[in-house]
C-alpha cells in the first residue's frame, strides 16, 4: 500500500507525479526545485537562495506527511553546476545541524526550469 501526499505548503506537482509517497515506513519526495508554494513562481537567484526555497519546500512535503527532516536517511542532490556544491552545502547543512542523511550529490546536465538545485529525500515515518 502507498499513501499519495499533497500539500498546499509545497508547490503542486506540475508533471503526472505526486509530491510524496509514503510507503512501507518511509517517505519518498519527488525532486523539489525552488518554486515558491505561495506563488507558484520560480525563486530567482544563486544556489544558495535556491537551495533555501528547496529545503522549505522539502520540509513542508515531509511535515505534511507525519514526519520531520531529522528522520531524513538519504537525499540526492543535483546541481547544475558543481562549483555551486559550496553555497548549496552551506545552506544544506543548517537543515540537518546533527545526524545528517547519507547523500549523493551529482552534477546535471540539465534541470527543469533550468533551475540550480533539485533536492529529494528518503525519510524515516
Amino acid at each position: 500500500m502507498k499513501e499519495i501526499i499533497s500539500t498546499e505548503k509545497g508547490p503542486k506537482a506540475i508533471g503526472p507525479y505526486s509530491q510524496a509517497t509514503k510507503a512501507n515506513g518511509f517517505i519518498f519526495t519527488a525532486g523539489q526545485v525552488a518554486f515558491d508554494p505561495a506563488t507558484g513562481e520560480l525563486v530567482e537567484g544563486d544556489a544558495a537562495r535556491q537551495t533555501a526555497r528547496v529545503m522549505e519546500n522539502l520540509k513542508a512535503i515531509v511535515e505534511a506527511a507525519g514526519s520531520s527532516l531529522d528522520r531524513a536517511v538519504k537525499a540526492t542532490v543535483y546541481l547544475k553546476n558543481m562549483n555551486d556544491f559550496a553555497a548549496m552545502n552551506e545552506v544544506y547543512a543548517t537543515y540537518f545541524p546533527a545526524n545528517p542523511p547519507a547523500r549523493s550529490t551529482v552534477e546535471a546536465a540539465r534541470l527543469p526550469r533550468d533551475v540550480r538545485v533539485e533536492i529529494d529525500l528518503i525519510v524515516a515515518v
